[in-house]
């Protein structure tokens, strides 16, 4: 059974820090784009970022400059270390894996998709 499943989500005072992980199971993602989205309460999911098989990350301006993706092989895991956390920050974080070399900012081009872990920024 193929899996992703998130952690590391909790409550954060506005300017704080969180590390979230996403660890991988049933397949290796090593030859897999990954990609962190989120959804705030009341609106669509939405693209934070994304890390190749190469390693070529991509933000959305929101988090740029705030927000760092990476990825450790040997675990089958990535992660997203998210700094100065706003109150717009908050939201379900997740994560997933698109086949292939390259990351994406469309949802729909992600095949496999964790169940989620729970941001919340207090301002």
């Amino acid at each position: 059974q193929v899996q992703l499943v998130e952690s590391g989500g909790g409550l954060v005072q506005a300017g704080g820090s969180l590390t979230l992980s996403c660890a991988g199971s049933g397949r290796s993602f090593s030859s897999d784009a990954m990609g962190w989205f989120r959804q705030a309460p009341g609106k669509e999911r939405e693209f934070v970022a994304s890390v190749s098989w190469s390693g070529v990350t991509n933000y959305a301006d929101s988090v740029k400059g705030r927000f760092t993706i990476s990825r450790d092989f040997a675990k089958n895991t990535v992660y997203l270390q998210m700094n100065l956390l706003k109150f717009e920050d908050t939201g379900v974080y997740y994560c997933a894996a698109r086949p292939g070399p390259y990351g994406s900012t469309r949802s729909k081009d992600y095949d496999y998709w964790g169940q989620g872990t729970t941001v919340t920024v207090s301002s």
